[in-house]
């Protein structure tokens, strides 16, 4: 057995947690505010062109989905990485799995609605949960210096 460091705590990979702030909630929520809001005119005008108002109404409801999927993974790592990177790498994985789940709950019901149209809300679903990631990483710092966002000289 290890000695305990200071304050009687003994430092083991199953205990580890990171004290430091919490980067993937500013990036969840710049994502969100910045770029899928933004972009939400577009996808709405776009799939209502296509397949009228049951389109529009797909796509937004496929993008508010992709909004909270992104919230709630932040919130998963971001709260269990205060209490142990062990806990938070099973909260990753089984957060994916969750997350999966609640996005079928959230389908399914609807799928045969009346205002469902499947073929915009799977292009809007799929799309921009992969567009939407690649946006954002132009605005994700690289370095340990600035973790999170890039600082910016002027406000958006």
């Amino acid at each position: 057995m290890e000695p305990p460091e200071a304050g009687g705590v003994v430092s083991t990979p199953f205990v580890t947690r990171l004290d430091g702030p919490a980067p993937e909630q500013e990036i969840a929520r710049d994502l969100v505010r910045k770029r899928a809001l933004p972009a939400l005119p577009v996808v709405l005008l776009v799939f209502g062109l296509g397949w009228g108002l049951n389109g529009a109404v797909s796509a937004g409801y496929a993008l508010v989905l992709v909004c909270l999927n992104f919230l709630l993974a932040a919130a998963l790592i971001s709260q269990t990485a205060k209490i142990s990177l062990s806990l938070m790498m099973g909260a990753v994985l089984g957060g994916y799995i969750l997350r999966l789940g609640l996005l079928t709950a959230a389908v399914v019901p609807f799928r045969h609605a009346g205002w469902m149209e499947i073929v915009p809300f799977a292009i809007t679903l799929g799309v921009s949960h992969l567009g939407l990631l690649l946006w954002e990483l132009r605005y994700v710092a690289g370095s340990l210096t600035y973790p999170g966002l890039k600082p910016t000289d002027h406000k958006d």
